[in-house]
């Protein structure tokens, strides 16, 4: 009799697991990866990142990658260096390569931090010739994160954050495999293979909201409304993401046809109210926020794009108040102009 395992690529090395299956799945259904490629692998130690990267390494046989692992000391906790060294102990057990950084100073914000350790995977992946940096994140993650950007005030974009890949800024691709795996599969698999889980002690301090999401909100909301919340809201994000990049290149278009830029002149920039007025709402909003984000150098607010959407149909001469940076937009005839007070 035949052993059926010998069906899947992993036979020879590791039980074949439906979140083996899985991920193989996606990874081959998204294009994440390519063959004989080099991945930096972020694992911080917790469940989630052991999860991916024991599963990418009992891949690795059939797709030929090499793989390192890069681990990040915030100095947040007094048991971080031990952190460290326990992962740099399980990349020595894998045979791995392992780069490690320590933050110079305890950072002083989840955002600060996150920020920091993008930097770090950026710099080390461009030094060593990585094509990709993966992460651990999971639909567990994805969910909390819909759910704090919308408590906090956000368009759809906002909802669709944790996409499966995002360019980074030195052109290196920031992968995240496991968006259709929630934690609770994760925390499983660890323990189907006695995978030694470091615990964070941060993960349970409530001082932080994406905490309290995890620990008291989603709790709630899966007693009381719906037990697959993680999945339901992960799906709702994937939902939007591809509505986001559809939105997002139509109002690239339409900013094309109706946008003007002329450096020899006092208004650099016009946008032409005709074209304007005949675009969906949804568009002139994106428009808006595009040609900002050109002006202030930085993210805009609702108010802020709410007050050139008012000027597509304004009277002539009408303008608004200055903009962060001094820019003003004024009407004059079919056009608004921007203009640096």
């Amino acid at each position: 009799m035949s052993d059926k395992r010998s069906l899947h690529p992993l036979a020879d090395r590791t039980p074949w697991t439906p979140v083996h299956a899985k991920l193989h799945r996606t990874i081959r259904s998204r294009h994440l990866f390519e063959r004989n490629q080099r991945l930096l692998v972020a694992v911080s130690g917790g469940q989630d990142s052991l999860c991916l990267i024991k599963i990418l390494l009992d891949l690795q046989k059939k797709w030929g990658w090499y793989l390192s692992i890069v681990h990040c000391d915030h100095c947040w906790r007094s048991d971080s260096q031990a952190n460290a060294k326990h992962v740099e102990n399980l990349a020595k057990n894998w045979g791995v390569s392992f780069y490690i950084r320590t933050a110079d100073e305890p950072l002083k914000s989840e955002a600060a931090a996150r920020n920091w350790r993008y930097q770090v995977f950026s710099a080390i992946a461009q030094e060593n010739q990585f094509h990709c940096i993966v992460t651990g994140h999971t639909a567990s993650d994805r969910a909390e994160t819909l759910l704090y950007n919308l408590i906090r005030g956000t368009g759809a974009d906002g909802l669709q954050a944790l996409t499966w890949q995002r360019l980074l800024d030195n052109g290196i691709v920031l992968i995240r495999p496991l968006l259709e795996i929630t934690r609770m599969q994760t925390g499983q698999f660890c323990q189907d293979f006695q995978l030694p889980v470091w615990e964070d002690s941060t993960n349970q301090d409530l001082k932080f909201a994406r905490n309290r999401i995890r620990q008291n909100v989603i709790p709630y909301l899966q007693e009381n409304f719906n037990p697959k919340v993680e999945s339901v809201l992960a799906q709702t994000a994937e939902i939007l993401q591809a509505e986001v990049e559809y939105l997002e290149q139509a109002a690239v278009e339409l900013r094309q046809e109706a946008m003007v830029i002329s450096p020899d002149e006092a208004y650099s920039i016009k946008l032409n109210r005709g074209v304007l007025q005949k675009a969906p709402l949804a568009l002139q909003r994106r428009v808006m926020r595009q040609v900002l984000q050109e002006i202030i150098q930085s993210a805009s607010s609702f108010e802020q794009i709410e007050k050139l959407i008012a000027l597509i149909n304004a009277p002539n001469r009408s303008e608004t108040d200055p903009f962060p940076g001094g820019a003003i937009a004024q009407v004059e005839g079919e056009w608004i102009y921007f203009k640096q007070l």
